[in-house]
């Protein structure tokens, strides 16, 4: 059989079910990867499940989230994940070593591997030649114990790439031009894989961008093959040894075909605010910026920045205009500096932050509040900058350096100069580098290790069995594509709290309603609660604590018209029942504040896919649906996953 690329990893990774599309299929993980917003919870969900040593190839803890110290709490977390990742065999990227997903790429990613991670852009390493997916924390827990990953096996999406971008126009602009075409659900249940005579135009960098951004159209991941490319990249990082060609079959077969031809793509923007809302930069050009925005790991290459600072180089930006440059790797911010490039930026009047993800997740550099704020980030939810009614634009760097010039957004082919040519030096520093991704410690070694646990960090609670009988308030009625962001926002002022559920869960759903805590509360204890909502409930982060903390606030059921992938597995993951409607206008009939009668519910969802649930009241019934697995329903009966794996021990005992 004449296999693409995808079809190859999983093939090569499969340990249960059958790759047919819808199946639930089961993976063994090569390699995983946390973040500090996720991972100080998925080290606590290790240390809750008694698991010894990490069984993967490679795992590895990086430190770019919560890099702001400004009070104990990101400082003691820090120091907690250095010593779980000691404990557990962990490799440590300690803070200001940069953003977990170029740094990743840098030093470990391997072509031909699997690679989990509890941060929904882990699909950027897919540019490796990897199978690369986000998840939520608890299954990426489960993963470092050598677990098998379960995922719906996808459908494979060829998007043959030809031509030559023109000048002006560059990786964003390819990824921005999928997301005008297909929105924000398009890729789910898919792997997008991207092939043809355009990849030779497209470094690996380049690659890294369109595969970071599959996040944004739902897809369970993106692929790209490993070719000579791939092979010069690894070699730069003094990794030749590590790379092997991995390449579709000639004639392999795709279960949906497109094409790009990059010729003829032009500067695309996504407006306010969803990362579908594209239309040429032409279109909105002229509307007064506060903000223009360089790094994150949507645009995390030497070329992003230096071309940047190309184009200000010798130039003043406009005046009342916040230029900010956020360096996404300590290996990309040494080169810039050797190369004069930081020297142009800041000369324009740039201002330069640490290696790391920053104002992305609302981690500073927040705008003012009812101006614009252009960024090359991925996403422009509601209140993801830290602003709660931010005007965020996606863009290219391009865009966004034309534009800190003028004050306005800028067509970047406008500009009265010629398109720099970038080329990215040799790596000088690579010895220095690999210090700050500390190796594990050895398993004799790491027995001995003693978490070190501030006063910030708390163990996770107790979660009690699905119920059989409840009768819930509706705490919310919610419309389409709700993102984790809203659920429960990053920032400054929520992710110090990670380790600690009890004060984290203080801010859910404040960006939607800011009594949804109180009224929780008020019915935590004797009913708890459902929340009803839309299409795609969920998508975004995959922050895994946007279903604990409701969780932990009582929730125990959500009805909506379709789940994000992530946000779906989370919620199962915590013991949360996860319904749909058979009939969507049934979603009408519900109001917030009304009562939702659920009964027999543990008999019922195992023997039928579809059961009614009755409006309190109103002499009303909506008939729901769910599609979990045998697997899925033990889990979400013994109350989630942690007691589900002690239900487990106990057994075998």
């Amino acid at each position: 059989m004449k296999m693409n690329v995808t079809q190859k990893l999983i093939q090569e990774h499969l340990v249960s079910g059958e790759m047919t599309p819808g199946e639930e299929i089961g993976l063994k993980i090569d390699q995983t990867l946390t973040q500090d917003a996720t991972g100080t919870m998925v080290m606590l969900e290790l240390e809750a499940m008694g698991v010894d040593r990490a069984q993967t190839e490679a795992s590895a803890q990086y430190v770019d989230h919560n890099l702001i110290q400004d009070d104990y709490r990101n400082a003691d977390d820090h120091l907690f994940l250095r010593s779980a990742a000691n404990r557990f065999g962990l490799y440590y990227s300690r803070p200001g070593n940069g953003v977990s997903h170029p740094v990743h790429m840098q030093r470990l990613a391997r072509p031909g591997r699997t690679l989990l991670g509890s941060d929904s852009h882990t699909c950027a390493n897919g540019c490796m030649g990897m199978l690369a997916m986000g998840a939520g924390g608890i299954d990426v827990a489960m993963a470092i114990a050598g677990e098998p990953y379960y995922v719906k096996m996808p459908e494979v999406w060829g998007v043959k790439l030809t031509g030559k971008l023109p000048e002006w126009v560059s990786a964003k602009d390819v990824i921005l031009e999928m997301l005008r075409r297909h929105d924000v659900k398009g890729g789910v249940g898919k792997v997008i894989e991207y092939y043809g005579p355009g990849l030779k135009e497209l470094s690996a960098m380049d690659r890294h961008v369109i595969a970071n951004m599959g996040a944004e159209l739902g897809a369970t991941a993106t692929v790209f093959p490993s070719d000579k490319e791939i092979k010069r990249y690894m070699d730069a990082q003094g990794r030749v040894d590590e790379w092997h060609e991995l390449k579709a079959d000639r004639g392999a077969k795709y279960d949906l075909e497109e094409e790009i031809d990059l010729s003829t793509l032009e500067p695309l923007i996504a407006k306010p605010s969803s990362p579908g809302n594209v239309v040429p930069v032409s279109e909105v050009a002229g509307e007064t910026i506060y903000q223009s925005y360089i790094g994150s790991s949507a645009n995390p290459g030497y070329r992003d920045f230096a071309i940047a600072a190309e184009i200000v180089k010798g130039k003043t930006i406009a005046d009342g205009l916040s230029f900010d440059i956020n360096p996404t790797s300590r290996q990309l911010l040494t080169k810039m500096v050797d190369e004069g490039h930081i020297a142009s930026l800041l000369g324009a009047g740039a201002r330069l932050h640490q290696a790391g993800c920053n104002g992305c997740i609302g981690m500073g550099q927040a705008p003012a509040s009812g101006r614009n704020s252009l960024r090359t980030t991925p996403r422009n939810f509601p209140g993801r900058s830290g602003t709660k009614e931010d005007a965020v634009f996606l863009c290219s760097p391009e865009t966004a350096a034309a534009s800190a010039l003028t004050g306005v957004i800028t067509d970047p082919r406008t500009l009265d100069m010629k398109y720099p040519k970038i080329k990215e030096p040799e790596n000088k520093n690579l010895k220095a580098e690999m210090r700050m991704l500390e190796a594990p410690s050895s398993e004799k070694d790491g027995v001995k290790v003693e978490l070190e646990k501030g006063p910030n960090i708390n163990s996770i609670p107790q979660m009690d069995p699905l119920e059989d009988h409840f009768e819930v308030p509706v705490m919310l009625k919610l419309g389409d594509n709700v993102s984790t962001d809203e659920i429960l926002a990053g920032g400054s002022r929520v992710l110090p709290f990670r380790s600690n559920l009890e004060k984290i869960s203080t801010f859910t759903f404040e960006i939607v309603d800011d009594k949804y805590y109180e009224n929780s509360m008020s019915s935590k204890d004797e009913t708890g609660h459902v929340v009803v909502a839309g299409n795609n409930y969920g998508q975004g982060s995959s922050r895994e604590h946007a279903a604990l903390a409701p969780r932990y606030l009582g929730l125990k059921a959500v009805l909506v018209k379709d789940f994000a992938r992530i946000h779906l597995q989370n919620l199962i993951n915590f013991g949360i029942l996860p319904i749909q409607f058979v009939d969507e206008s049934d979603y009408d009939k519900i109001e917030q504040d009304d009562i939702l009668i659920f009964d027999n519910v543990r008999d019922t969802i195992q023997n039928n896919n579809e059961f009614d649930v009755q409006i309190k009241d109103k002499n009303e019934t909506v008939r729901v649906y769910h599609e979990l697995t045998d697997r899925h329903l033990d889990i979400l009966l013994a109350g989630g996953v942690i007691n589900w794996i002690k239900d487990k021990q106990e057994s075998e005992v």
